[in-house]
């Protein structure tokens, strides 16, 4: 007994001895730059900068690999950018291009209809595996809040209506969110596309009226009320907003018969004609809202508050540039004018 101790104990001396002798022996000192750039990085391992987590984004920095960019961590904004650009001894890879996530549905329990009960797993992927999920639309969010777990900010949430929200005041758009939805439903874009298609549904019209109240039918409304021909166009049976492009698509979602468009915007300010006006009266032939603009020819026009919806095309038809916008746009007051109608959008 005792020689099968002393045996077992020399053996595991000198295993340990080998593995110090190796450790010595094989040892790579990791690089200093990947240490620091580590140090000044969330560390959330979100994803969004295109890398498996933040330990291989700083090994691809420090190794000055082309598709690392300094400023490609959007949780650690223009500050860790910064940072990251001091320590590589490289130059800022450009301005941060705040983005969200947009969740392309609104149809909860009082808009979409349940075909069932559902009685499993509070889980999106587990109540999709069970016939398609309970709810008559086959596209639409299942509000189980797996997005809501993936969020490492606590920027979504499931609202009463049991349909998935997102705070833009906490969502820095790292999509870690995105893999978490069976049904493909949340678009990481620029925070400055307030107005977007919040419906994924890609049946045809009386398919989508019979299941969702807020569901797009197709109807093509949207695309005759934008004034740039490429503004929208419809791609299985939906309409794709073109952002690149002047439009500011508020006529379009007004026109909206369904309300299938969402508007993250806090306020949309309203347009105010000033004592300069003459009265040609080419603001009133070419605002999309009757009665919105009103006034004699010849005479300064007004604009009632209560119908503007400020689409901005009367500050376009201006040649005096008379018309001025008034009020708020999601983060303060503003009072300018111009001919270009396209600055929000």
């Amino acid at each position: 007994m005792f020689t099968t101790i002393l045996a077992f104990t020399t053996l595991a001396l000198i295993l340990a001895i080998i593995m110090v002798f190796a450790d010595k022996k094989f040892y790579v000192e990791e690089n200093v730059k990947v240490k620091k750039i580590l140090s000044v990085l969330p560390g959330i391992n979100c994803g969004a900068c295109g890398f498996a987590g933040c330990k291989a984004f700083a090994e691809a920095l420090a190794a000055s690999d082309a598709s690392a960019k300094t400023n490609g961590c959007p949780p650690g904004g223009a500050n860790v950018a910064s940072e990251i650009a001091n320590i590589t001894g490289s130059q800022s890879t450009g301005q941060i291009v705040p983005k969200t996530a947009k969740i392309r549905c609104k149809g909860g329990r009082a808009e979409a209809k349940e075909r069932a009960i559902y009685d499993g797993i509070n889980d999106c992927f587990a109540a999709v595996l069970v016939a398609g999920g309970s709810k008559e639309c086959s596209f639409g969010c299942l509000g189980f809040g797996n997005c809501v777990a993936a969020c490492p900010f606590g920027a979504i949430s499931i609202n009463k209506n049991q349909i998935a929200v997102v705070d833009n005041e906490k969502c820095c758009g790292c999509v870690a969110c995105v893999a978490s939805c069976p049904r493909d439903l949340i678009d990481i874009t620029p925070d400055s596309q307030k107005i977007f298609l919040a419906c994924n549904n890609h049946n045809r019209g009386a398919n989508v009226r019979s299941c969702c109240s807020v569901g797009c039918t197709g109807c093509t409304i949207c695309i005759k009320a934008v004034v740039d021909p490429n503004a929208i166009e419809m791609e299985n049976n939906l309409p794709k907003l073109n952002y690149k492009t002047s439009e500011n698509f508020i006529l379009a979602m007004k026109k909206c018969p369904s309300n299938s468009f969402t508007d993250l915007a806090k306020g949309r300010p309203t347009v105010n004609i000033d004592m300069q006006c003459n009265g040609c009266g080419k603001c009133v032939e070419i605002c999309p809202v009757k009665g919105a603009i009103v006034g004699e020819k010849g005479k300064r026009h007004s604009v009632n508050k209560n119908l503007c919806i400020g689409c901005g095309r009367c500050i376009s038809s201006c040649e005096i540039r008379a018309i001025r916008v008034w009020g708020s746009l999601a983060h303060g007051d503003i009072s300018r004018s111009s001919k270009n109608a396209s600055y929000y959008s």
